[in-house]
């Protein structure tokens, strides 16, 4: 409620809120809340930026209060990091997701080179991204010094752990055990950053190819078009069982890299 908060000059901070309407205008589209960051580019490149939220065209138009819980995150968390802040303040951000936007989130967190901080419910998501835990309580904020198992026992008993002064019976390596397990949860975060990307190369890659292929899908969907030349026709059908087994090498590649990931992590 009091005191005092130093920022460097150029700090950009954005912040995500929980109750989602409260950020959004209600009668107004998604397309309208990203035209607003974008005033003096064309309607194509706003479209496209929408698009990029995770919003199809069918649901840029729709006003926010029609939009689902999950859309609406999707499109305040795109909002909020417009500009590319240094420093994201998320609240509750997996509210309305589903599990697919919740892993995107967590990837997306652990690729984002500022700082976080997050409030949150959601136990996998902490002990996904963060590196340092905070517990607020008792009128004051301080660093836990422990994981989240911890947090847990100090719900349920409803005491804090003892301070370190208080833990002489205790060896050291067990008393910073929940600081080493977190410092090594963002090392091994580092390490499978550049595998993390290879993937979200190889899905943008898929994204792409899909959308060529339903291009070709319409193009060659016209009766008349073999009639009216062949030739085109023909090389139409070529590209499209090109763009199919393109499809199918990036999707194999995408399976391979998911599962050098999974035992990564394991």
């Amino acid at each position: 409620m009091s005191g005092d908060v130093t920022r460097a000059s150029k700090l950009e901070i954005a912040f995500f809120a929980q109750h989602q309407l409260d950020e959004l205008v209600p009668d107004e589209s998604a397309v309208a809340h990203v035209r607003r960051m974008m005033p003096d580019v064309p309607e194509a490149r706003v479209r496209a930026r929408t698009a990029q939220m995770g919003l199809n065209a069918d649901k840029m138009d729709t006003p926010a209060a029609e939009l689902s819980g999950g859309e609406r995150a999707r499109l305040l968390i795109g909002l909020a990091t417009f500009h590319g802040p240094n420093l994201l303040i998320l609240d509750e951000p997996t509210n309305h997701l589903d599990i697919e936007a919740r892993e995107s989130l967590m990837r997306a967190l652990n690729d984002f080179s500022g700082a976080v901080i997050l409030i949150a419910h959601d136990r996998h998501l902490v002990e996904a991204t963060m590196d340092r835990l905070w517990l607020v309580a008792d009128g004051k904020c301080s660093v836990f010094d422990g994981d989240m198992d911890d947090y847990k026992r100090y719900v349920l008993s409803g005491s804090m752990p003892k301070k370190e002064a208080e833990k002489t019976e205790a060896p050291a390596d067990q008393r910073s055990f929940g600081a080493d397990k977190r410092k090594q949860a963002a090392e091994r975060r580092a390490e499978l950053a550049p595998l993390r990307k290879r993937i979200q190369a190889v899905e943008k890659k898929i994204e792409t190819l899909r959308s060529a292929l339903s291009g070709l899908d319409v193009i060659l969907s016209d009766p008349a078009l073999f009639t009216k030349d062949p030739a085109k026709g023909a090389k139409y059908s070529k590209d499209r069982a090109d763009t199919e087994r393109a499809i199918a090498a990036a999707e194999e590649e995408w399976l391979e890299l998911s599962e050098e990931y999974e035992a990564a992590e394991a």
